[in-house]
């Protein structure tokens, strides 16, 4: 059973979206994504100041299984990177929602993520699929 905090709001790509204090907004996998992908082994993540679009894809993320794109959730500019992914791929397996983030993006709007699922709305998703 896979683990949906209720702060975060999610896409149907299995991205995970938190909005920060300072306005950015903190974008990785779901646990749900991550189990089934297996062990991951490589991340490749945007570029710093990259201009992304809602559903785009910006990142990839590649298990011992299979190779997966990460699509943004909301647009704006990449304004960080989790550069420890890239030694230890394998915290996005073991702390999807705090150590395993992918990237930060500098939100063009709010909207956006309106227009992403509650916890609620994506468990439902899930066990629809």
């Amino acid at each position: 059973m896979s683990d949906f905090p209720i702060e975060l709001k999610y896409a149907s790509s299995h991205e995970w979206a938190r909005l920060e204090s300072d306005g950015a907004v903190v974008i990785g996998i779901t646990d749900h994504a991550q189990e089934a992908l297996g062990d991951i082994v490589y991340v490749e993540l945007p570029e710093l100041g990259a201009e992304v679009d809602v559903g785009v894809e910006v990142a990839v993320v590649e298990s011992v299984k299979a190779a997966s794109d990460i699509y943004a959730p909301v647009s704006g500019e990449v304004v960080e990177v989790n550069s420890v992914l890239e030694d230890e791929p394998e915290m996005v397996n073991s702390s999807p929602y705090e150590d395993g983030w992918l990237f930060k993006i500098k939100i063009d709007s709010s909207e956006d993520l309106d227009e992403l699922m509650d916890a609620e709305d994506y468990q439902a998703a899930i066990d629809e699929a």
